[in-house]
């Protein structure tokens, strides 16, 4: 095979792989919507639709360990190309597990169902599932564009989702005057949860986007800016 072939069969399994991880993030920001839809409304179908849908993540988490194996056996790809596959593993792991967290949720709706709802205030979840949304699909988007002044603003961005977590968890302990209210919030803290650990894995996905492009990880330019 030509030396242009052989870059024309790499660049087709490279964009092969990026597809994969561009599904994967889109099928993520509809499961962390549907799981708070869900939460919110007591849907145990929508749910439930939720925690199936973790299969599909799965699986595409492995297509794309698949496709960067046979790149790093066959193409022996070098430099950027190299960077291409390297984070390409690792957005896949991040992928993967922030569809372990919105299952997550899921399954934290389906177990709420009945329980009362009086007495503690979670008005604070939605805000923090819409901050992990789009703190999702902007890394998604400056993944596909390869634009670092985009994840960098991501890692920084990190920062809100944590303070959130932090006053809700606080919150959340001065509603446990009962044991219904101590059920209910307990529940609602793991949600929390979920959600703040979907937005340290877009952190790492945004950091990632950074090596990518720059060969450089985030500690070391923050150590020299």
């Amino acid at each position: 095979m030509t030396n242009i072939g052989s870059r024309t069969l790499l660049d087709n399994e490279l964009q092969a792989m990026s597809e994969d991880i561009l599904r994967m993030g889109s099928l993520l920001e509809e499961a962390i919507d549907k799981a708070v839809q869900a939460l919110a409304t007591q849907d145990i179908a929508l749910a439930n639709e939720v925690i199936a849908g973790d299969a599909e993540i799965n699986r595409l988490r492995f297509q794309i360990e698949e496709k960067a194996q046979l790149i790093l056996a066959t193409q022996q790809p070098m430099a950027r190309d190299l960077r291409l596959v390297i984070a390409a593993l690792h957005i896949g792991t991040e992928l993967e597990r922030i569809g372990d967290h919105a299952a997550g949720i899921g399954r934290l709706a389906t177990r709420l169902e009945g329980v009362p709802q009086d007495g503690v205030d979670w008005t604070r979840l939605p805000k923090m599932a819409k901050r992990a949304h789009k703190m999702l699909h902007k890394a998604i988007e400056a993944y596909a564009e390869q634009d670092t002044e985009a994840a960098w603003k991501i890692v920084r961005r990190d920062q809100k989702l944590d303070r959130h977590y932090r006053e809700f968890f606080g919150e959340a302990l001065t509603m446990m005057n009962t044991p219904e209210q101590v059920q209910l919030a307990t529940y609602l803290l793991w949600v929390a949860h979920n959600l703040e650990r979907i937005g340290d894995r877009t952190t790492n996905i945004a950091e990632r986007v950074i090596f990518m492009v720059t060969g450089q990880y985030t500690e070391v330019l923050e150590d020299y800016a």
